[in-house]
């Protein structure tokens, strides 16, 4: 069974998938390794976006000082932590048991106050946030316009989002799912290209939630470069959304 009306954006399949993962997930050279190595490219993006959605210095360390931020989906924490570092007060919401108890130890044992929930985001109550996260999520989810519509009312009205998601092409079939899973780059499973949503369908779930989209920035690969920001929008992509 998928989802029940009181659990409707969580897929159990898929929550225990990233489950069976948690032990590893701090691990740079474990099954979590193309995470690790992807962080530091969406951790650009947001950066840049903080500092220009409130107008901030790029060279402060806390940019996020006194700001609430919410990352869902936040698996063992290896967006929750930066977030942290950068200032914000941080809640991280995850599906599965195994990853909320793995991102806890690892924020204790690296002396980080961070709040972490497990559930469905759209039935915790929570209060609203500056900033709200959901990093490679949205194409796991069993109701995607009800778990955007869930990010959007724990969004501030003047409050920031920022999602990544795999985009729906051929590309993106051919590297990140018969590529990078069968090669073992990835774990098998992880992926399911028809869940892969792109760009023009993102909006239109962001609009129905009353939400603008920015312009979508993608996270391309190359020998040389290896993951880095880029036009090129066809394997994977970053978006900003605000308040219509």
């Amino acid at each position: 069974m998928n989802a029940t009306p009181m659990n409707r954006t969580i897929r159990a399949e898929e929550a225990a998938h990233f489950g069976r993962l948690a032990a590893e997930w701090w691990d740079p050279k474990g099954s979590s390794a193309m995470l690790h190595k992807l962080n530091p490219v969406r951790l650009a993006f947001l950066r840049a976006a903080v500092d220009a959605h409130w107008d901030g210095d790029a060279a402060a360390l806390r940019p996020l000082a006194g700001r609430r931020a919410l990352d869902v989906g936040c698996g063992a924490g290896l967006l929750c932590e930066p977030l942290a570092r950068l200032g914000a007060a941080v809640t991280g919401v995850d599906a599965a048991e195994e990853n909320v108890a793995a991102a806890r130890a690892h924020a204790e044992g690296s002396g980080l106050a961070i709040a972490y929930l497990c559930g469905d985001v759209a039935g915790l109550g929570l209060a609203s946030f500056d900033l709200v996260t959901a990093m490679e999520v949205i194409e796991h989810v069993a109701d995607k316009a009800a778990f955007v519509a869930a990010l959007a009312a724990a969004l501030d009205p003047g409050g920031l989002m920022v999602l990544s998601t795999p985009n729906r092409t051929a590309r993106s079939r051919l590297l990140m799912v018969e590529g990078a899973e069968r090669l073992g780059m990835i774990p098998r499973g992880t992926h399911h290209w028809d869940d892969f949503v792109t760009p023009d369908v993102l909006r239109e779930l962001l609009g129905a939630a009353g939400l603008a989209m920015g312009a979508p920035q993608g996270i391309a690969w190359s020998p040389g470069k290896g993951l880095h920001l880029s036009d090129d929008l066809s394997l994977n992509y970053l978006v900003t959304a605000v308040r219509a």
